[in-house]
């Protein structure tokens, strides 16, 4: 929890107070969040304060409705909540919705202040492109970070070895970001992206000690998954529940199996275990499973081309069985294609 500026005005009023839930451990909810705030200052109300707050996807409830607390109440890059407290939403991901009936919410709201399209790379280009259309903001002070949630979240790198190296301070930002040492690190980052250019950020004096130790720990994860991935029928399988890596690079497997067309991983934290299902962007043959509808039936979501799902972190076994029966759905998908 983090608050951007004052709570009293100047006559002793107390100012607007905007709650921010937001993505937790990602770029794109990160900057998604920088640029909503901005937005809203710019062209909303300029008197308000702002308290940001991680979101992550869990087994069970993802909201709990004491949270929503603010005077308004922004998700961004998020899951849907039909809450009435709820004024503010946008996201892009293809599992948006929790439940019919909150897509059917959706389609029935009339604020003009909820907005959803899966065709675009990251959220906080979609926001930037709301905010600029509906409501007259400029972008061009934030065209940096726009671009850079795009490649990141869309994984428009040109090659993977450009996306393991990780040489641009966003991919930094990101591995920081993914790997955030407590709860208050990404809401102090977050009014930083909407106002600092991404390469001064990485030198600000709560993050740059926090590099040496990522980048040595992101080496010795390409070492650990070079041993741990198998690459069958164009699918890689690997289980790292046993390391504390659920941040890894998730580019490396395709980085280290140039031949794979999907990828499916266990890592576990302290809160779940996690079943990571993507598709190689630069794979020899095209992607043609929608990767959101396979994890969504085990409760989990995503996009087309890559999703995740969350179990509780002791329901290993169920994690285990999700994903071997995704790793031979995946791997007969490939060898049909090839028959």
């Amino acid at each position: 929890m983090w608050f951007c500026g004052g709570g009293i005005r100047g006559n002793g009023d107390l100012l607007l107070r905007v709650r921010v839930f937001y993505h937790d451990k990602c770029f794109d909810g990160a900057a998604s969040a920088a640029l909503f705030s901005r937005f809203y200052r710019e062209r909303i109300r300029e008197d308000a304060t702002f308290v940001f707050s991680g979101l992550v996807h869990r087994a069970g409830a993802l909201f709990e409705e004491a949270q929503f607390d603010g005077d308004e109440n922004a998700i961004v890059d998020f899951k849907y909540s039909s809450s009435p407290k709820i004024t503010w939403w946008f996201d892009h991901h293809e599992s948006a919705f929790l439940s019919a009936a909150d897509a059917a919410h959706f389609e029935q709201d009339q604020s003009n202040r909820k907005f959803y399209d899966p065709a675009f790379k990251s959220c906080t280009s979609f926001i930037a492109m709301i905010a600029e259309q509906r409501f007259g903001f400029n972008p061009a002070s934030v065209a940096d970070l726009v671009q850079w949630t795009d490649v990141i979240d869309g994984a428009l790198y040109p090659d993977a070895k450009t996306a393991v190296e990780m040489e641009a301070p966003a991919m930094k930002l990101t591995m920081v970001i993914e790997s955030a040492p407590d709860q208050g690190f990404v809401p102090n980052l977050i009014p930083l992206l909407a106002t600092k250019p991404l390469a001064q950020i990485l030198e600000e004096p709560f993050v740059a000690p926090l590099l040496p130790p990522l980048l040595k720990r992101h080496e010795l994860s390409i070492g650990i998954l070079q041993q741990r991935t198998e690459c069958k029928d164009g699918t890689i399988f690997f289980d790292i529940t046993d390391h504390e890596l659920e941040g890894y690079n998730k580019f490396v497997p395709y980085y280290l199996h140039p031949e794979s067309i999907y990828s499916v991983g266990l890592s576990k934290s302290s809160f779940r275990v996690k079943v990571s299902v993507g598709s190689n962007p630069w794979a020899p043959q095209e992607p043609e499973v929608n990767l959101a509808k396979i994890c969504e039936r085990y409760g989990g979501g995503g996009h087309a081309r890559v999703g995740a799902i969350s179990f509780n972190v002791n329901e290993h076994a169920a994690a285990i069985k999700a994903s071997r029966e995704i790793v031979e759905e995946l791997r007969s998908a490939v060898r049909q294609k090839k028959a």
